[in-house]
């Protein structure tokens, strides 16, 4: 009796773990749900009022290969600690929440195969305090993770080794919160994964990531309740195998990491102040550019800093010039009779951006578009078109900047650029030129509101997601 008593309850308990509202077969509704919560490389609102998020696009792209008639619907939970508790209760019929595969989750949840390796590392200010060089350098340190994170079970596992260590763990804030934190000097430390870390260095260069690693570098995936949709299950892991075969998943996660490491924190810096007292003076001009070419202002502003760091003077050694530095030849064909001028400079620059995405072929989809545009803008179209020939010729995809950015360097190797129409060219320079205006430009998304014409005639596109044509959910 005894023994009937204590299965009935393991019954019991394992039916309020994994029990709630009961999820309807999607292959009868139709209708995908995914428990996730806001955060850079999940799930947000962007600067152009559109959702985007690695995993955002991840999971639309999932369900449009499901067929048509599927849709999705984004279950959002506060913080990351409540992820899988909703899925155990099946209110979602699987997580796309940046989680990391760990021993822990894997008793409570199945995981897909990984689409990401990333590696945890201690978050600290350069402006109050030294990297640590062991363990030791964080006791009696204000330590704070996100509750519910593998960084929390990392803690507890080098507390066994170091039983002075203490921290706190707070359902409040997520890693990117957490690191503003430190950035603002109100933490000594927090811990997050690399690429979360790129991200936020961008807006807060006085942030450093220490070279002592905690764990093994860990593994991202989507996570399904066991007792799950096997079906769907089953989908998901196809879905991952042919995105990353085919290269989708490598663009994707170009699009929103691929940038990251370009700048230095002195670059970030300076950008950050010059944006504070320099380009108020210019901020109409760029609205006005935009207006009249349907850019994104803030786009265009950072292809101008990146180009003259809003100098309209600037002048290089082969007389290119201007807030934009155009060439002279360019200038004459926008029409330009002072290219020291900031507005005609400002709208010729745009104009001309403009004019080399729609010499783009029309199959290439945005971003990619604008990022070969802007690849030509500093190299010549002609010299994007040979890149373009050899990313054919390499088997990589000429519409892809995340295959063009690697055949552009080798312009400059004789066995290439010999076999090639438009011959030699410095190809390493446009790729550093598309890779910091992409930072400049999430920078000023973050630090600046869009521009909203009265009468608007242009459709902005939003460069920082996926596909600028998902719904809104």
């Amino acid at each position: 009796m005894r023994s009937l008593v204590i299965l009935l309850l393991v019954l019991l308990l394992m039916g309020c773990q994994e029990s709630g509202s009961s999820l309807a077969d999607p292959r009868t509704t139709k209708e995908i749900i995914v428990v996730t919560h806001s955060g850079p490389s999940t799930y947000y609102y962007s600067g152009n009022n559109q959702y985007a998020g690695l995993e955002y696009d991840l999971v639309r792209s999932f369900v449009r290969e499901l067929g048509p008639e599927y849709s999705v619907k984004f279950l959002i939970v506060q913080n990351i600690s409540q992820v899988i508790p909703a899925l155990r209760k099946h209110k979602a019929h699987f997580a796309a929440a940046d989680l990391s595969v760990t021993a822990a989750r894997e008793r409570m949840v199945k995981f897909t195969q990984p689409y990401q390796s990333v590696q945890q590392r201690i978050i600290y200010n350069t402006d109050r305090t030294r990297a640590p060089s062991s363990i030791k350098d964080l006791l009696n340190k204000h330590i704070t993770v996100s509750s519910g994170t593998s960084y929390a079970e990392s803690l507890r596992r080098l507390k066994g080794k170091e039983p002075q260590l203490h921290w706190s763990e707070t359902s409040h804030a997520n890693s990117d919160e957490l690191m503003t934190q430190v950035a603002e000097g109100k933490l000594d430390f927090t811990i997050a994964d690399n690429h979360l870390i790129a991200l936020i260095q961008n807006y807060y260069p006085n942030l450093a990531a220490s070279d002592l690693p905690l764990e093994v570098p860990e593994q991202i995936a989507w996570a399904f309740a066991k007792t799950g949709d096997p079906w769907l299950y089953e989908q998901a892991n196809a879905f991952f195998t042919r995105i990353r075969k085919d290269g989708t998943l490598r663009n994707l996660i170009d699009r929103y990491y691929g940038h990251t490491d370009r700048l230095k924190p002195v670059d970030v810096t300076t950008f950050i102040q010059r944006s504070e007292t320099l380009l108020p003076q210019y901020k109409r001009m760029f609205h006005d550019a935009q207006e009249l070419t349907g850019l994104d202002w803030r786009l265009i502003a950072a292809v101008a800093y990146q180009e003259s760091h809003w100098d309209r003077f600037n002048t290089s050694p082969t007389n290119v010039r201007g807030m934009m530095m155009l060439t002279e030849e360019t200038a004459d064909r926008l029409g330009v009779t002072d290219r020291l001028d900031a507005r005609q400079s400002i709208t010729a620059g745009a104009r001309y951006i403009v004019m080399l995405k729609d010499s783009i072929p029309e199959g290439v989809a945005e971003p990619d578009r604008t990022w070969l545009a802007l690849a030509a803008y500093n190299i010549g179209y002609a010299h994007l078109l040979d890149a373009r020939t050899l990313a054919t010729r390499l088997k990589l995809n000429p519409d892809r900047w995340v295959d063009v950015k690697k055949t552009l360097p080798l312009l400059s190797k004789d066995e290439y650029y010999s076999t090639l129409k438009f011959g030699f060219a410095r190809g390493g320079a446009p790729v550093v030129f598309v890779e910091s205006v992409r930072t400049y430009y999430k920078i000023l998304a973050l630090r600046e509101p869009r521009h909203i014409p009265v009468f608007p005639s242009f459709e902005l596109t939003d460069f920082s997601g996926f596909n600028n044509s998902l719904s809104q959910e």
